[in-house]
């Protein structure tokens, strides 16, 4: 005698895969052979749980930033005093005594996912300067950083040493418009504070994934500076660390929506 059979599918989330991915997946699965142990029921109700995936086939890649910043904003030489002292700066390595085990295991989930990089001249050359050297086994920041593709924004860089890279010389805008709507992973931007002046000038950053430090500098360049428009973000994960460290990602929302609480 037949039987009815309701077959409940739960399919994980994974950034690895497209809408196309999914869609395969899903036919896949309506088309599978029943196993013998079933081979008297009849499906009646097969029931696949999918992700919330409401990208388009051809997904833009997005442009997130990922930065190091203060409470006052400043954003300026956060790995050594030697990074950058331009203007004066004293605090060079502000963040090395908040670094502990869980936001080393922060930065190596945020950068263990595929990613292109999108740098200015300057940033570029200091990762240059040290992560070719640096390919420990098993790292997923060495290794995320020494296999994207670095695309540099410079009109002075002549010979790029590092593996994988492309300068952006001329059009720069009209350049990185170009490269979210083709093909690939995620671009992340690190550090290339005058960089993200123009992304955040002309609406290119889709996510800003901040790590916010518990201290206070005063002087200093700042992530918000000349660049900055009018537009509004919405809270994607926030998660602090035992030194106080805020990681706060953040996606953009649209324009901002203001009120009044005298009505």
């Amino acid at each position: 005698m037949s039987r009815n059979l309701t077959v409940l599918i739960f399919i994980d989330a994974d950034p690895r895969l497209s809408a196309v991915s999914y869609q395969r997946l899903t036919t896949a699965l309506v088309n599978a052979p029943v196993s013998d142990t079933h081979a008297n029921a009849a499906i009646s109700n097969l029931i696949i749980m999918l992700p919330d995936y409401r990208c388009e086939v051809d997904e833009m890649r997005k442009i997130i930033v990922l930065t190091f910043v203060t409470l006052d904003g400043v954003m300026q030489a956060p790995g050594g005093p030697e990074e950058d002292p331009s203007g004066g700066f004293r605090y060079g390595g502000w963040t090395v005594p908040y670094f502990d085990e869980f936001s080393m295991n922060q930065m190596a989930r945020q950068m263990g996912r595929p990613f292109d990089l999108l740098l200015g001249r300057k940033t570029y050359e200091i990762f240059a300067a040290y992560w070719p050297n640096h390919k420990t086994p098993g790292d997923p920041i060495a290794t995320g950083l020494n296999n994207a593709t670095k695309y540099v924004v410079s009109k002075t860089l002549a010979n790029p040493g590092w593996n994988n890279s492309v300068v952006i010389r001329e059009d720069v805008v009209r350049e990185i418009k170009r490269l979210k709507d083709s093909g690939g992973p995620d671009l992340q931007v690190h550090g290339s504070g005058n960089l993200i002046q123009t992304l955040l000038k002309h609406n290119l950053v889709d996510e800003l994934w901040l790590k916010i430090f518990p201290i206070t500098l005063g002087p200093g360049k700042r992530l918000f500076a000349d660049g900055t428009i009018p537009a509004a973000f919405r809270l994607l994960e926030c998660k602090t660390s035992p030194s106080g460290v805020i990681f706060a990602s953040y996606q953009r929302a649209g324009e901002v929506v203001t009120g009044s609480f005298a009505s």
